[in-house]
């Protein structure tokens, strides 16, 4: 069967099991191998949250008219697109380290002691932790890969949102 035949409903859940699935690909490399997450690799997963959570809405919801199709399409795109922007300030701290020489402090330490405001702001100025490259896969680190998943998603929902199909489009 042909994925761009299949119905709105069917690309959307699709594209909310993929997200699914790279969020519990994190927690299992979490748990299991003990890859520890830095602050950039859990707004990634909150970001892959986000897209997935629009992807889940637009296929249960799954309007007939054009311009739900598009709302949907572009809100995803935009919720992709943060987590491109995220993904790529990773893999580019990665590339070029800070000259930090220890660790930063913990998520849960900064989020008891700082504004939220300056929590993001530190998370995504990036820390020692974050430059760090524990893993890879045919050369790119999780935060590489993280970046590609994005830009797919991202393009898959400019695709499902523009594409308006006459007749039974559930």
């Amino acid at each position: 069967m042909n994925p761009l035949r299949w119905s709105f409903r069917s690309q959307c859940l699709a594209g909310f099991a993929v997200c699914a699935a790279l969020i519990g690909f994190a927690i299992f490399s979490q748990f299991v191998w003990g890859l520890e997450p830095c602050p950039l690799c859990i707004f990634q997963r909150i970001a892959f949250a986000a897209v997935g959570i629009v992807f889940l809405v637009a296929g249960l919801h799954a309007p007939r008219a054009a311009a739900g199709r598009v709302a949907y399409g572009a809100l995803g795109f935009l919720a992709a697109a943060v987590g491109m922007a995220i993904a790529g300030r990773h893999v580019w701290i990665q590339y070029n380290p800070p000259e930090i020489p220890g660790c930063g402090p913990p998520l849960s330490f900064m989020r008891e002691t700082m504004s939220t405001g300056n929590v993001i702001r530190k998370v995504l100025t990036g820390n020692g932790d974050c430059g760090t490259i524990d893993w890879t896969f045919l050369g790119l680190s999780m935060p590489a890969w993280s970046l590609i998943w994005f830009v797919l998603l991202g393009l898959f929902f400019l695709a499902v949102g523009s594409s308006v199909r006459t007749g039974n489009a559930r």
